[in-house]
């Protein structure tokens, strides 16, 4: 059953972009509705690691990623935004010269003036290492892409394999209750902030952490998939079993566009080509912000996001409003309906 709605801008994305640009479309008095293939808001943040601290929040030291989330999701909701969730956007057809209509794969046509889309990497899912038996101990737990609750951990013997952000980022968040923490990687140099490599080596240092550099992933020892231990080669072909009651392997993701490839952007790779200095596509009304877009000196932060999704709202302003001259205000002389 089709079911139409109307509103000033369809955002598609409900990750930490997505629903900051909410906020910021709702400060130049534009409606919005927010698409996601999840059944809930928050992207990946909520999706992969809800328990994970994120460092680069302006006010916070730290925060946990579904903290994060509540607070954009309690910000936004002055603006009564519309969420369409566990759903895809499978079409964006230009209706006339002023309107787009945005269709979803529940049937769902949404009548807009401008599109911005928040949609992260994609439609995404984890790298999975190519080991033998692997899905009976996805099946049991035993091994896992995301951490829901580090209390899940405690006093475990945990395998962490990857050498980027997130593997090292949860080997510092999860030391403090596991009963030992291993660390997989190829080669000695670990891709990630370098606060963090500090960190790291200062935990191996003291044996809080076991570096196994360079090793790599070889093979998983259990039965009926409980895991009992990891088996890792080095260079030489030499191996030796790590006691593991889980392994976590953070080797990024796999993304694809889905249906945004089709809808005739420009393209670099699997990102969304934008005008830096606005955040829009090469399509008149279209918007592309955080993860999903590309210009040069791009860097993949929140707080980059959270910037380019002000720059994509008041780029949309000029589609919502076309005879309106918008005159910009700070949010300190604006405020917000709940603080009126």
């Amino acid at each position: 059953m089709t079911t139409h709605h109307e509103t000033d801008v369809v955002i598609i994305g409900a990750g930490p972009t997505g629903l900051f640009a909410v906020f910021e479309c709702g400060m130049m008095k534009m409606r919005c509705h927010v698409v996601d293939v999840l059944d809930f808001t928050g992207g990946q943040c909520n999706a992969l690691y809800p328990e994970k601290p994120i460092y680069d929040i302006p006010g916070f030291q730290g925060i946990a990623a579904q903290d994060l989330i509540s607070r954009l999701e309690e910000q936004a909701a002055p603006f009564d935004p519309v969420y369409h969730l566990g759903q895809q956007v499978v079409q964006v057809d230009k209706q006339d010269d002023a309107s787009w209509c945005v269709t979803t794969s529940k049937g769902n046509k949404i009548s807009c003036k401008a599109v911005i889309i928040a949609a992260g990497c994609g439609a995404f899912g984890p790298n999975r290492p190519p080991l033998e038996g692997l899905e009976a101990y996805e099946l049991s737990g035993s091994v896992a892409y995301m951490v829901g609750r580090k209390e899940a951990y405690r006093d475990k013997d945990i395998v962490i394999a990857g050498g980027g952000d997130s593997a090292v980022d949860w080997v510092l968040s999860l030391v403090d209750v596991a009963k030992t923490v291993s660390v997989v990687h190829r080669r000695p140099k670990f891709r990630c902030a370098p606060d963090s490599a500090e960190k790291l080596k200062q935990l191996a240092e003291s044996d809080k952490v076991d570096l196994v550099i360079p090793y790599q992933l070889d093979s998983l020892k259990g039965e009926n998939g409980v895991l009992e231990a990891v088996t890792v080669k080095d260079l030489d072909g030499k191996t030796r079993d790590l006691k593991a009651d889980h392994l976590l392997p953070f080797y990024g993701l796999a993304n694809e566009l889905g249906p945004i490839a089709q809808w005739g952007l420009s393209l670099n790779k699997q990102y969304i080509k934008v005008n830096p200095a606005t955040c829009a596509t090469n399509i008149e009304g279209i918007f592309a912000i955080g993860d999903i877009n590309s210009y040069e000196g791009k860097l993949k932060l929140i707080v980059c996001g959270f910037s380019e999704a002000a720059m994509a709202a008041h780029g949309a302003w000029q589609y919502v409003f076309p005879d309106q001259a918008y005159h910009f205000e700070h949010s300190t002389s604006a405020g917000v309906p709940a603080a009126a």
